[in-house]
């Protein structure tokens, strides 16, 4: 790893720990929220995210096929309406400058999701972002991330786990 953000400038992991806690307290799927973040990830290539975010998703119950295709999310129909405003919402913030966050994307979010999940979802991608900028700028492993949460959202005991990475 390049720089130990975390041990450098605890403040920044707070802080970014505290967008996450914003996020988590809305409304949005739990489920819906790991696509979200698989996807900005694999737009950023941000290969500590894409592990720790499909790990967390199969924890969640989410199948491998549908991780799988979230590359590809535009021709798998098995995705859901609001999956796919998320999805979309996510590729035009990701990847803002070339995208400028278009009006029919907006209105596609705004079909399905309601002001303050809209909000909500934002925050997730700012956030998710943010970590793929520390993750990758800092080359920080891949390898080694254990999901801290089950699929009923009860968390994993962590007594034994080697190796064990949180934080987004």
């Amino acid at each position: 790893m390049r720089v130990d953000y975390a041990q450098k400038f605890p403040a920044a992991r707070q802080a970014m720990l505290a967008l996450e806690k914003a996020v988590r307290s809305g409304s949005l799927e739990p489920l819906l929220l790991e696509l979200v973040k698989i996807r900005a990830s694999q737009l950023n290539g941000c290969a500590h995210c894409q592990e720790m975010h499909t790990k967390d998703a199969h924890a969640l119950g989410q199948d491998d096929d549908r991780m799988h295709l979230v590359a590809a999310w535009q021709e798998a129909p098995c995705f859901t309406q609001r999956e796919q405003a998320a999805l979309q919402w996510c590729e035009a913030l990701t990847l803002l400058p070339r995208s400028g966050a278009p009006d029919e994307v907006f209105v596609a979010v705004e079909a399905v999701f309601s002001a303050e999940e809209i909000v909500a979802l934002t925050l997730a991608i700012v956030a998710i972002n943010g970590w793929n900028r520390f993750a990758v700028g800092s080359r920080a492993p891949v390898g080694n991330h254990t999901p801290s949460v089950l699929a009923d959202h009860t968390p994993i005991p962590t007594a034994g786990l080697r190796g064990r990475q949180r934080g987004r």
